[in-house]
């Protein structure tokens, strides 16, 4: 997992509520426990057409989207089944956070176990964005802050926790990990009483 502590993007613009995790990844691309491989899948169904050519009119195939780490999204996005490989799909793809006024709880959790930050907004600012795809924004996870062009800032929820593991590029399994020496002193400390 790669470290993020600011992301700096224009943004990619899905304007649509209720994106579910098999619009995100369709489940028969879901033939393997690694996570790379799924990002040419990510939205499969509307990015191609029924030959497997690009369908131009799909904002994630038009020249202003290319590049962009951010994607703006509906609210609900994420919702559905409970499948790891929609982050990995973003992530891959070369999403570093998704911002939206309502994430299903377990693509929020998995997207933030997997290097993915969903970004939670108010309306107001969901709807400037969503109005104004391709804008250049700044998304700061030490101060949990997005800022827009014109100078807005505004904070969304972070867990201390997942700010952390995010920012030093570590998941839960490479943070305790990271604690080995601790853990076995308390351990010898332990068993020596």
């Amino acid at each position: 997992m790669q470290s993020i502590k600011t992301i700096r993007s224009r943004t990619a613009v899905l304007p649509l509520a209720n994106i579910d995790t098999d619009q995100i990844i369709p489940a028969r691309f879901l033939r393997s426990t690694s996570r790379e491989g799924f990002g040419k899948h990510l939205f499969s169904e509307w990015r191609y057409d029924e030959h497997g050519a690009p369908r131009p009119d799909f904002v994630l195939n038009t020249p202003q989207a290319k590049g962009a780490t951010v994607l703006v999204a509906g609210r609900n996005f994420g919702c559905g089944s409970s499948r790891e490989h929609a982050p990995w799909a973003l992530t891959d793809y070369g999403f570093q956070a998704v911002i939206s006024t309502e994430f299903a709880d377990i693509f929020r959790n998995n997207s933030l176990k997997n290097g993915l930050v969903p970004v939670l907004v108010d309306e107001p600012t969901s709807q400037w964005l969503l109005s104004n795809p391709g804008a250049d924004i700044v998304i700061d996870l030490e101060t949990s802050s997005l800022t827009l062009p014109n100078g807005t800032r505004v904070t969304f929820p972070m867990e201390p926790f997942a700010r952390y593991c995010l920012m030093n590029g570590v998941d839960e399994l490479g943070f305790l990990l990271g604690k080995t020496a601790e853990i076995e002193a308390y351990e010898r400390k332990r068993s020596a009483a």
